[in-house]
C-alpha cells in the first residue's frame, strides 16, 4: 500500500477502539436495545462495500411472502426525503432510495418502509399495519439499538474479512469478533464451481461457533427485462448467455460492477462499460454519455444493459428516445445457494418466523 494509506492507520485504531467500546456499551446493557415481540430478521455485513444485502434481503422476502406478511425496513441511503415514509411502487429514488424501491417494485405485496431511526421505523410498522408477521431490516448489522431475533451476515468470497483491517485504513465496520452476532454467516458471490478445498479453507478462517451455520451463496443472473414498456420495445430481447458479439453499453452506479461486466464479456462482442460510484444520482449529461456510447459501438445489434438497482434511477428519465429506449434492459439479480443447501436454510428461516410469531407488543431490555 502506498504511503499515503498507511497514514490511515492510526485512524483505523481509534475508529476500532471506539466501535470495541459501543459494542461493550450495547452487550452490557449500559446502551438500551429493543427487542420486539414478533419476528425481526437483521441482514447485514460488517464491511463497507457491496456484499449483495439487497440481492439476499429480497430472496428472504420473496421466501417468506408466501406464507406471512412480510415489511422490509431500510434506511432509504441518499434519499432526500426525512422520517418515516411507506415506499410504493409510484415512490420516487428520491423519496425511498433506490434499494427500497427496488424491492417494493419487485414484489408489490410486501411493505416496504424507510426510516433512519429504526427503532422508531419498526414501531411504526406494527401500529400502521398490526397484520405484519415478521420485519426484515436491510442493511442494520451495526444497528444495535434495535436487537433482532435472528440475524444474518454476508461476507464478500472475493474480499476475506480476515485479512481485512478497520476503517479508514481497511474496510471493516467492526472487528471480525463481532461475526459471534449472527445466527447464519453468508460467504456470497462464491464461484458456482468453488473447490471443496477453497471451502475448507474459508470455514476454517471463519471459525464460525457451534450455533452459527454458514452456507456459500453465488450471483445469478437473470433474463433482461425492458426499461420501458415492452410495447415500446418491439426489437430483439438480449440473451445474456448469446450475446453471440452484441455490442453493449453497460451502465453500472453500484460498489462492485466487476463480476457483472467479466459475465457479458464472456459472449458480447464489444463493452462500453459507464461506470459511477454506487448509488450515483444520474444526470442528463450523462444520458449524452450513453447516446455517445451506443453511437460508437460498431456491431449491428447492440443493447443498452444496466443493473436492476440502477434501473429505478435510470427509469425516472422518461424523455429517453429511440434508439436507445427500444435497446434499453436491466438485469434482475438474484442468489443460488452452493451445495444444496438451499433447503436447509429455508427450513431454518421459516421455522423461527413460526416458532416466533406473537403479539406485536415491544419490551425494552
Amino acid at each position: 500500500m502506498g504511503n499515503g494509506r498507511i497514514l490511515l492507520y492510526p485512524l483505523s485504531l481509534i475508529y476500532g477502539l471506539v466501535t470495541v467500546i459501543r459494542n461493550f456499551l450495547y452487550n452490557t446493557g449500559i446502551l438500551p436495545s429493543v427487542e420486539f415481540r414478533l419476528p425481526v430478521i437483521c441482514v447485514g455485513n460488517i464491511t463497507v462495500g457491496g456484499t449483495g444485502k439487497t440481492p439476499h434481503a429480497e430472496y428472504l422476502a420473496g421466501l417468506l411472502r408466501e406464507n406471512f406478511k412480510v415489511a422490509v425496513l431500510s434506511r432509504g441511503y441518499k434519499r432526500t426525503s426525512s422520517g418515516f415514509r411507506v415506499v410504493t411502487t409510484s415512490s420516487t429514488v428520491a423519496e425511498s432510495g433506490d434499494e427500497p424501491l427496488q424491492i417494493s417494485r419487485k414484489y408489490p405485496d410486501v411493505l416496504v418502509a424507510v426510516d433512519r431511526n429504526r427503532v422508531k421505523g419498526v414501531r411504526r410498522i406494527m401500529e400502521l399495519h398490526p397484520e405484519t408477521e415478521v420485519i426484515i431490516l436491510d442493511d442494520a448489522f451495526q444497528h444495535r439499538r434495535i436487537t433482532p431475533g435472528f440475524s444474518i451476515l454476508l461476507s464478500d468470497f472475493n474480499r476475506p474479512v480476515i485479512s481485512d483491517h478497520m476503517l479508514p485504513y481497511g474496510n471493516l465496520r467492526e472487528s471480525i469478533s463481532n461475526m459471534r452476532r449472527a445466527d447464519i454467516i453468508l460467504i456470497t458471490k462464491s464461484p458456482v464451481n468453488i473447490n471443496p478445498i477453497q471451502r475448507r479453507l474459508i470455514v476454517k478462517e471463519i471459525n464460525k461457533a457451534p450455533y452459527q451455520n454458514l452456507y456459500f451463496t453465488s450471483i445469478k443472473y437473470n433474463p433482461p427485462v425492458p426499461l420501458f414498456d415492452r410495447k415500446e420495445s418491439s426489437g430483439p430481447i438480449p440473451d445474456l448467455k448469446k450475446l453471440n458479439g452484441t455490442g453493449v453499453v453497460l451502465i453500472t452506479g453500484i460498489a462492485n460492477p466487476i463480476p457483472l461486466k467479466e459475465y457479458l464479456q464472456e459472449t458480447a462482442g464489444e463493452i462500453i462499460h459507464l461506470r459511477y460510484p454506487d448509488h450515483y444520482t444520474f444526470r442528463e449529461k450523462d444520458l449524452n454519455a450513453v447516446y455517445n456510447a451506443f453511437d460508437q459501438l460498431k456491431t449491428a445489434l447492440k443493447f443498452v444493459l444496466t443493473t436492476e438497482k440502477d434501473s429505478v434511477r435510470l427509469k425516472e428519465f422518461t424523455n429517453i428516445a429511440d434508439p436507445i429506449r427500444s435497446a434499453f434492459y436491466y438485469i434482475p439479480v438474484g442468489i443460488c445457494f452452493l451445495n444444496d443447501d438451499t433447503a436447509e436454510f429455508n427450513k431454518l428461516i421459516i421455522e423461527y418466523v413460526r416458532k416466533n410469531k406473537r403479539n406485536n407488543r415491544v419490551s425494552e431490555i
